[in-house]
């Protein structure tokens, strides 16, 4: 649940702007960062299948993807949520071509601590990948790594086989404005966060023509990441319901109420991988295709069509 809620409180936060990228000169080159050290879950799952795991030498606590990720995890136990500057300072391996125990890039998604101004005044850059705002931005922050690791081409042709893939995925959903599917989007249980359509995922919930009930009970206070009632859930009475946190089918069935709902009448509640759904990475290519399966499952659905 804690790390349920950070991502909340990370999202909040970050939201607000998107961080300047940075973009070499024209013939200009990049000294290639021997030791990088990741402090946000999606840099580090983009760090990697860009081909710059072998740069990566530590990673923060949520970083559990791919598996050498986890290992480096389990070993360095960073709080990205309470970063501390001196243990990161003297966290790389001194060698002959790297003689300084300092990293040569830290990536963070959240500027806890002040951890990038107290960084940069020993001398580390360091570079803040806020939650992305839309597929755009995440596709930016992917490449701009590729950028600053030295790994442009393969992070440029992930960016566009992510871009080709969730285009795909969404001219596949047919079009069915007499067909209203309604949506909650759990992201923690008790009490219950959801999100609007104003967010990342709200945005691709809405590319797939879902109503989020959301929406109608949020205010400009809850940043996109409204708390909702139990109450308000079943009145709303969602023909879709997808799981993010650490809810089950099992769970959402046996709450009070929630037996007479549509999504779980009819069976259409998705329990979603918690980790890929708070990321922007390249596993969103993932997390889209499993909305866009439930939704077009939903559309075939006759009982629920048929008066």
């Amino acid at each position: 649940m804690k790390k349920i809620l950070g991502f909340v409180v990370a999202l909040s936060l970050s939201a607000v702007a998107l961080p300047m990228f940075f973009v070499p000169n024209a013939g200009a080159t990049i000294d290639a960062p021997q030791c990088i050290v990741s402090l946000s879950p999606t840099a580090t799952a983009t760090l990697y299948a860009i081909g710059a795991g072998v740069q990566v030498q530590a990673v923060d606590e949520s970083s559990n993807f791919p598996a050498a990720a986890a290992k480096l995890s389990k070993e360095h136990q960073i709080d990205a949520l309470n970063p501390n500057i001196e243990s990161l300072l003297g966290i790389c391996k001194v060698t002959k071509s790297h003689p300084s125990a300092k990293p040569d890039l830290v990536v963070i998604s959240d500027d806890a601590n002040s951890i990038q101004q107290d960084l940069t005044n020993e001398g580390v850059k360091v570079v803040e990948q806020g939650a992305a705002t839309n597929v755009q931005s995440a596709l930016q922050q992917i490449e701009q790594l590729g950028v600053l690791t030295g790994h442009t081409k393969s992070a440029d042709a992930i960016a566009a086989s992510m871009k080709k893939t969730i285009n795909a995925d969404i001219a596949s959903v047919p079009v069915h404005p007499t067909k209203k599917i309604s949506v909650y989007y759990e992201i923690a249980a008790n009490p219950y966060y959801s999100l609007t359509s104003q967010t990342f995922v709200g945005k691709l919930m809405k590319s797939l023509g879902l109503v989020n009930i959301a929406d109608a009970d949020a205010t400009s206070a809850d940043a996109g990441y409204p708390e909702l009632n139990a109450e308000y859930i079943v009145s709303s009475n969602p023909t879709l319901i997808f799981l993010a946190g650490d809810a089950s089918v099992a769970s959402v069935a046996k709450r009070s109420g929630f037996d007479k709902v549509s999504a779980v009448v009819h069976h259409n509640v998705i329990e979603l991988n918690a980790d890929i759904a708070s990321q922007w990475g390249p596993r969103l290519v993932s997390l889209m295709n499993e909305l866009t399966t439930a939704v077009k499952h939903v559309l075939g659905e006759k009982n629920l069509w048929t008066k």
